[in-house]
Order: structure tokens, then C-alpha cells, then sequence
């Protein structure tokens, strides 16, 4: 039997064409669980006015949101073809929201660009979480805030992640995620700790019900096992 290769982030510029239609099941659960996140992330953020960096912002949605918040946005992704899609989408609605084609790795903006970084559905999938965590902080202002999300390494969540979304659901095409890539919160906080990080609190994100499509939004749930969110502040 062939084995999947895992952690294929080229699905994303595969689907970049597509990104804003509604067309696609799987990109239109992404753009579900922005609702989501944010209800929990606006508990801890008055974006109005604010430098906002959405790392890893993929097609535009979240970028787009904080945009209708009042936020300053900058997106950075290296999916070069979804960062088009995100552009003119951005300029046909007249947003003023700027994207970069760039790695986590290597942020391509001065020292303290911005009071908060975005970072959802990206750390589980990045070369150096190390890396990434330094550079987020390196662009961070002062009092700055990292709101994140990542999938926690549990048998239970790969087998959400990877036999129900992947194999049974189809929530997913096969080979999104490498469980092996997974972070535990405890992992995730001892790196941002490392980096110089006040580590907030983490709670859980999951379905929480379904659309009139008979798609699944997403929410605030009581456990940590699957996917959870976080935030840090820079001190």
C-alpha cells in the first residue's frame, strides 16, 4: 500500500483559484472556524486601530475579518498563489490589508511592526517552531500579544485530524497534517517561555454545530485534546 506524504502545503496554492467560492467543502470549514476564534480572541484584544500581523493567512479569511474589525493587516503565507487570491480579493472589495509571500521563519519586517500577531492553523505545520516563535516575537511590540492555534499530539487527535477529517469525512484533503508535526500545549509553552513570552491561558476549539449546509461550525469546547488556542504577550 502506498503511504500518504504528509504535511502537503501545496494543496493550498491548488485551491487558490477557488478560494472565495464556496465551492470547496474543505476551505469552506477553514473559513467556518474563523468565527470561532475570534469570538475568543476578542476577549483579549481591542483590534481596533492596531498592526496586526495574520501569519499564515493562506487565502485571506482571517485576514479579512480582523480588517473588518478595524485592525491594521498585514498577511504573510508562502502559498504564492494564495496570497493572489487573497489580494485580489482584498482590492476588488477595496481593503486596504497588505500580503507578503514569506516564511514564519524568517519575517520580513523590522523589529517591533506590530502590536499583535495572528497565527491559526500554521504551527503544526511550520520547518522550525523554534524559528517561527523567535521571529514572532522579534516583530512584536512591547505589551504586543501572539493569539495562536494548533492541534494537540494525542491519539484522539489524529484520529479527528486524520481518520474522521482525512479518510471519513473528507473534511480535509489526505495528507494535510503529519500527526508526527502535532504540538503538545506543554511543548508549545516551554518554546514560547524561551522566547521571552508571558504564556496566557489555552482552551479548546471544536465543533460546536452545523450550518445550513450541513457544514460544521466551530467554537470554544471544554477540552485540549484536538485543537486549542492560546495567547502570549510580549513583555
Amino acid at each position: 500500500m502506498t503511504q500518504t506524504r504528509r504535511n502537503k502545503l501545496e494543496i493550498y496554492d491548488d485551491v487558490a483559484a477557488h478560494w472565495w467560492s464556496d465551492d470547496i467543502r474543505w476551505i469552506r470549514t477553514l473559513k467556518n472556524m474563523v468565527p470561532g476564534r475570534l469570538k475568543w480572541f476578542d476577549t483579549h484584544i481591542d483590534w481596533q486601530g492596531k498592526d496586526v500581523l495574520d501569519l499564515g493567512c493562506a487565502g485571506g479569511f482571517m485576514a479579512e475579518a480582523l480588517d473588518d474589525r478595524g485592525a491594521r493587516v498585514t498577511g504573510i503565507d508562502p502559498a504564492k498563489d494564495a496570497i493572489a487570491a487573497a489580494s485580489a480579493h482584498a482590492q476588488d472589495a477595496g481593503r486596504d490589508i497588505r500580503y507578503d509571500v514569506g516564511l514564519g521563519e524568517a519575517l520580513p519586517y523590522a523589529d517591533a511592526s506590530f502590536d499583535a500577531v495572528v497565527c491559526v492553523d500554521v504551527l503544526e505545520h511550520v520547518q522550525s517552531l523554534p524559528r517561527v516563535i523567535s521571529e514572532t516575537a522579534r516583530v512584536l511590540r512591547p505589551g504586543g500579544l501572539f493569539l495562536f492555534d494548533t492541534i494537540n499530539r494525542t491519539p484522539v487527535a489524529r484520529l479527528a485530524t486524520i481518520t474522521m477529517a482525512e479518510d471519513v469525512l473528507k473534511l480535509l484533503p489526505k495528507g494535510t497534517h503529519d500527526p508526527d508535526m502535532f504540538i503538545k500545549p506543554s511543548e508549545l509553552r516551554v518554546e514560547l517561555e524561551n522566547a521571552g513570552f508571558a504564556v496566557g491561558k489555552m482552551v479548546g476549539l471544536g465543533p460546536r454545530g452545523i450550518n445550513g449546509r450541513g457544514d460544521i461550525t466551530f467554537g470554544r469546547v471544554p477540552g485540549t485534546m484536538i485543537i486549542y488556542m492560546g495567547i502570549a504577550r510580549k513583555p
